[in-house]
C-alpha cells in the first residue's frame, strides 16, 4: 500500500546531511537523527476510542518520536499497546484527535512519500506478478515503459525474474512477500512503514528478508519503521527500538542499537553479535515488566 503525503503535513526542508551509510554508525543518536533532520516526526500525539459503554479509552497521550533519514526503527510493545494504531495514524488512514504527525521531504524538498506493507501481501490474484509490482506506481500516474523496465529489473534482483507473468496462487509465501516489497519500493517512498511483514514466512526467507530491507536503507537512504513482536528481529534490523507501554501507551525505553559485527551487518551476523543478548535481555525484561504491570492494573 503506497500513500501520498498531505503538503499541508510535511516538515519543512533542512539543510544537507550526511549519507546513510557515513551516519549509519556514528554512535547514538547521530547526526541523521537530529530532530531537524526527521523523515517522520510524531509530536504531541494523543488519540482515544469510544468503548461500547461509551467511556473514552485513551491508546496515545502526548506521544513524541522522530525517525531521521536513512535511520530503521522497530516499535515493540505488548499485544494491545496500539501499535497498528500507531501506524494507521502515521499513514493517514486514522487522524490524530490531538498532536501532529510530519513527514519530511526528500533531499530536493519535494513532497516526502509514505509506503505501507501488511503482514499479507494483498496481492490481486487476477494481475501477474509485474502487474501487481507496478499497482503501486499506477494508483499515482501513468505507467511507463521505463516503470516497466525497472519493476523488471527489480523483481530480477529479488530472485522473480522468471515469474513475472506468472500469477500470484503459483508462488510461495516468500516469493509473493517479495512481490509486494517490490511492489512498495518501486514507488520510491521516503519512508517505509512495515506492520509485522514477515511473522508468517519460514526463519530463512524472513533472514532473506530482513537483509533485502537493511540493504534498501544502504542504498537509497529510505527510512523504515518496523512493527514487531519478534525482538530479535527487532534488534539485528533496527538502529533504534522504541519499547510502547502502559494505557494510554507511552514510550517505556528507547535504545540505541549498535552492534560489533565480523563484515558487513546481515540479519545472521547481527545475531552473532556479542551485544545482541544483552539488548534482548533488556528489551524482553521491560515488555515482561510491563505486561505484569498491565495485568495488575485490570485486575
Amino acid at each position: 500500500m503506497t500513500l501520498p503525503t498531505n503538503p499541508s503535513n510535511t516538515i519543512p526542508p533542512s539543510a544537507p546531511t550526511s549519507s546513510p551509510a557515513s551516519s549509519r554508525r556514528a554512535g547514538p543518536l547521530a547526526g541523521a537523527l537530529a530532530s531537524e533532520d526527521a523523515r517522520l516526526r510524531v509530536a504531541h500525539l494523543s488519540h482515544a476510542f469510544e468503548a461500547e459503554d461509551g467511556t473514552r479509552v485513551a491508546i496515545f497521550e502526548k506521544l513524541d518520536f522522530h525517525v531521521g533519514s536513512g535511520e530503521i526503527v522497530s516499535i515493540v510493545g505488548r499485544s494491545g499497546a496500539g501499535k497498528s494504531t500507531l501506524f494507521n495514524l502515521i499513514s493517514g488512514l486514522l487522524r490524530p484527535q490531538a498532536g501532529r504527525v510530519a513527514v519530511g521531504p526528500r533531499a530536493d524538498g519535494s513532497a516526502g512519500r509514505i509506503a505501507y506493507m501488511l503482514q499479507k501481501d494483498l496481492l490481486l490474484p487476477w494481475r501477474s506478478i509485474l502487474q501487481n509490482a507496478l499497482l503501486g506506481i499506477e494508483l499515482y500516474r501513468k505507467v511507463t515503459p521505463a516503470d516497466v523496465a525497472r519493476a523488471r529489473d527489480m523483481l530480477a534482483r529479488y530472485g522473480l525474474g522468471g515469474v513475472v507473468d506468472a500469477y500470484p496462487h503459483a508462488l510461495s509465501g516468500g516469493m509473493r512477500q517479495r512481490a509486494a516489497l517490490t511492489r512498495t519500493l518501486l514507488v520510491e517512498p521516503t519512508l517505509v512503514l512495515l506492520d509485522e511483514p514477515f511473522s508468517a514466512l519460514d526463519y530463512e526467507t524472513r533472514l532473506a528478508l530482513e537483509d533485502d530491507v537493511m540493504a534498501l536503507r544502504d542504498s537509497s537512504g529510505t527510512s523504515v519503521v518496523l512493527v514487531t513482536h519478534d525482538i530479535e528481529e527487532a534488534i539485528a534490523m533496527s538502529d533504534r527500538v522504541i519499547l510502547l507501554g502502559g494505557r494510554p501507551a507511552r514510550i517505556e525505553d528507547e535504545i540505541d542499537i549498535v552492534l560489533s559485527t565480523h563484515g558487513p551487518r546481515t540479519a545472521v551476523s547481527a545475531r552473532e553479535a556479542p551485544e545482541f543478548r544483552t539488548y534482548h535481555a533488556r528489551i524482553w525484561g521491560g515488555l515482561r515488566s510491563n505486561t505484569i504491570q498491565h495485568a495488575g492494573a485490570t485486575a
